[in-house]
């Protein structure tokens, strides 16, 4: 469980509110190979984002990391200081947003914000980078003449998310975070931007995380797949293996729920919804939704992610020894 560029471990981070303390994510492990990409899949509110974030030293009040690693390129991120997160964020690890426009500064051209992330990662001046700025957007499909002077506002959807990528891989991370890039866009946009990113980062070898709710997407675009369940990750492997052999029953249940045109009759949805996390289930988070429950085991004992094949990891009582 470690990867030779990323690797996550035992991560659990919390958020204080009013309702009580939200334990968003419950010993996450993770990890991501060089020039590999990890989709990590789930329903909303399992912990993808917080997951994301946390990586790049992102969560802020009321949320706090209480415990874990997070080892990238042989540094833990969570022992650094803010300054020198700031020399890795941007420049060797970048991130995606999903909402392109709500990340975008409204008061600023497009020209000058591209400019000032690679003022920020190169450590130039934003007169100097300015000089970049053509190249970033040529290397989305944009007409640079025109979009560096636009305001984010002036942009579509598709264009501020090309905008995003520009900013995000100008500087050649050698991770790239992408939650939910295309979940704001409308299909046929949909499929133009992952066709971007899938060529661009062919073409630079970064590694890629991508965050997505569309198990679709993530069998189209990744090596390998983490799926989440509650704050947890409970299977990982390659894409191949979660599709033509699921482990978890969470996994089977997702995948049985994919529409499907040669499928007849209704879809299977997983029966119950998403647990409260404010108080979470005992055990195995997946207990009371779960049909292969093991009554005694399941709400007593969180299941460890332990290896049942060669690279395939999956933390359920049933695989157990």
């Amino acid at each position: 469980m470690v990867g030779d560029l990323l690797t996550v471990k035992n991560l659990k981070v919390v958020f204080h509110t009013y309702r009580g303390i939200i334990k968003a994510l419950n010993g996450v492990y993770l990890w991501v190979d060089k020039g590999k990409r990890l989709g990590v899949v789930g329903e909303t509110g399992c912990g993808k984002s917080v997951t994301s974030l946390s990586i790049m030293r992102l969560i802020e009040e009321p949320g706090e990391v209480m415990e874990g690693e997070i080892i990238f390129d042989g540094k833990n991120l969570l022992e650094l200081s803010e300054e020198e997160m700031m020399k890795i964020r941007g420049k060797e690890m970048s991130m995606i947003f999903q909402e392109p426009v709500s990340a975008l500064n409204p008061v600023f051209k497009v020209g000058y914000q591209i400019a000032e992330s690679i003022s920020h990662a190169e450590g130039i001046s934003i007169k100097e980078a300015y000089s970049k700025v053509k190249d970033a957007l040529e290397m989305v499909g944009l007409d640079w003449k025109r979009v560096i002077n636009l305001y984010p506002h002036e942009l579509s959807g598709g264009m501020a998310q090309r905008v995003m990528i520009a900013m995000a891989l100008v500087t050649r991370p050698k991770l790239l975070i992408a939650d939910e890039p295309t979940s704001a866009l409308d299909v046929t946009i949909q499929a133009q931007i992952l066709d971007l990113l899938d060529e661009l980062i062919t073409k630079l070898g970064s590694s890629v995380i991508l965050i997505t709710h569309n198990l679709g997407v993530a069998a189209q675009f990744c090596d390998n797949i983490a799926v989440m369940y509650a704050g947890n990750v409970v299977e990982y492997a390659s894409t191949e293996k979660i599709f033509s052999n699921p482990l978890h029953p969470y996994t089977k249940g997702l995948i049985k729920a994919v529409p499907r045109v040669s499928r007849k009759g209704e879809i299977e949805g997983i029966p119950g919804s998403v647990p409260d996390l404010v108080h979470p289930p005992s055990g195995c988070r997946f207990h009371p939704r779960c049909p292969a429950f093991i009554k005694g085991k399941c709400e007593k004992e969180k299941p460890e992610l332990i290896e049942v094949e060669k690279n395939h990891y999956v933390a359920c009582h049933l695989y157990k020894g």
